[in-house]
């Protein structure tokens, strides 16, 4: 540690030693509110904002509107005298620490949209003070901590007279990149090791001591650059491998070949292989998204990014080969898509989850109703169809009864949910397009014809 210890960094280091400091987490959705649990259970007194005051109405009544975390933290933080939740923002001067789990999308044309980090960095600006250390969380490309998010929130601070402040000295600032898996509960926010890259080294070292507090391992690097391009990686390598076996599946599917049973065959090579699987599109908020802001960053330093565009370029497409698919198996029954009854199976982007985040399911409801097919769908987890940005349908979820199936012309499988009745499916319905390899998983065969897609 070659750094000074200023007294500010000193003060806030013994705050966060005795558990006495206090922690304010901006966005308290799929990353901000298991975060914020993680650091209570730690020790830690915790102040969550949000815009959505639904959520805080949420939480004081104990209720986790994010089903698959369970209603046991939502009880726990609710009744607890160390964790409150508010849509104040002009509290962000209470927090000794501050931890930025906001949005960060794509426009129209995949360009970046900073709107909600850049919001929140002028939110905490309008309220900084000394002392304060301030992580962002959110998914970007290299240089954001550095280059926009400090000078946003810098210039606030100036502009609304809170005074001028120094980085390293006066305030802290680090980039943490979250990591969270929903629905695998075997990877948690406390289990999965947390990386942290600050601006300068007292800034990695205070943010690692807050992380310690809720985290099991954590893991320093040498700049908030180095952890913001981390994330980058480990999501553009899930995407390029993710859209080569969607590539390989429709090469396979024109060939004959089970592109499943070939990855089940490649995956007994003990070394060398490792297994990704196929699937209608690519869901949730990080692997659809963050390429694109990579690609992006990449041409601002003159650098085309070919390989991870192509990916992208597959990925985006399977949607459409999807519902192609549908269409031809429909066509071996002598039925079009148009006036067809298809219910979609699955609404959440992926399996034991209500997340609906960038869904493939959204956009092939949308492809196949446009072509005049009857669209319903099936989530027991996703009761009604949400809100979305680029999608709007008022449906609800129908059930998976007899009746309903053999009323279906096509049972099309974009999700596979545990508790979903796939015997159900078999039994009684006549043909389902099956995107995920659910149907191999039935004990005891079933009637449908299956085709796989």
């Amino acid at each position: 540690m070659t750094q000074t210890m200023t007294n500010h960094a000193g003060e806030l280091k013994d705050k966060i030693a005795s558990k006495t400091a206090l922690v304010g987490i901006v966005g308290l959705g799929y990353v901000g509110l298991p975060l914020a649990d993680a650091l209570h259970v730690g020790g830690m007194r915790v102040l969550g904002f949000d815009v959505d005051q639904k959520k805080i109405e949420f939480l004081e009544r104990g209720e986790n509107y994010l089903k698959h975390l369970g209603a046991g933290m939502t009880t726990r933080l609710s009744e607890s005298d160390k964790f409150e939740a508010t849509v104040d923002f002009a509290r962000l001067n209470e927090p000794d620490i501050i931890l930025v789990c906001v949005p960060t999308p794509v426009g129209p044309h995949l360009e970046p949209d900073l709107t909600y980090v850049i919001k929140t960095a002028e939110a905490i600006g309008n309220r900084l003070r000394a002392g304060q250390l301030v992580v962002l969380e959110s998914t970007t490309y290299p240089g954001t901590t550095r280059g926009d998010f400090i000078p946003a929130m810098l210039e606030a601070a100036e502009k609304s007279g809170r005074g001028t402040f120094e980085v390293g000295k006066d305030v802290f600032v680090a980039f943490s990149p979250e990591r969270e898996d929903p629905g695998r509960k075997s990877h948690t926010t406390t289990t999965i090791p947390k990386l942290v890259g600050g601006v300068d080294e007292l800034s990695t070292e205070l943010a690692c001591d807050v992380y310690r507090h809720g985290v099991t391992e954590v893991v320093p690097v040498s700049s908030a650059d180095v952890a913001e391009a981390a994330k980058i990686l480990e999501n553009v390598f899930r995407a390029i491998n993710i859209a080569m076996v969607n590539e390989l599946k429709v090469v396979f599917d024109a060939m004959g070949i089970d592109v499943w049973e070939v990855i089940k065959a490649a995956s007994t090579k003990p070394f060398g292989f490792m297994p990704f699987y196929p699937g209608p599109g690519l869901g949730g908020h990080c692997i659809p998204i963050d390429p694109f802001y990579l690609t992006w960053k990449a041409r601002e330093h003159g650098r085309v990014t070919r390989f991870i565009e192509l990916a992208g370029e597959i990925n985006r497409g399977m949607p459409e080969w999807v519902v192609e698919k549908t269409a031809e198996a429909l066509n071996d029954d002598t039925k079009s898509v148009k006036g067809s009854n298809i219910i979609v199976v699955g609404l959440a982007y992926k399996p034991n989850v209500d997340d609906t985040r960038e869904t493939p399911a959204a956009e092939i409801i949308e492809l196949l109703a446009e072509r005049g097919a009857n669209v319903s769908y099936h989530d027991p987890l996703v009761p009604t169809f949400p809100e979305m940005r680029n999608y709007s349908f008022s449906m609800d979820s129908v059930p998976l009864d007899e009746p309903t199936l053999t009323n279906a012309d096509c049972v099309l499988i974009v999700t596979d949910h545990d508790v979903t009745d796939w015997q159900a499916i078999g039994r009684h319905a006549g043909l389902v397009v099956d995107t995920r390899n659910a149907m191999s998983k039935v004990p005891g065969g079933v009637r449908a014809r299956i085709v796989k897609a």
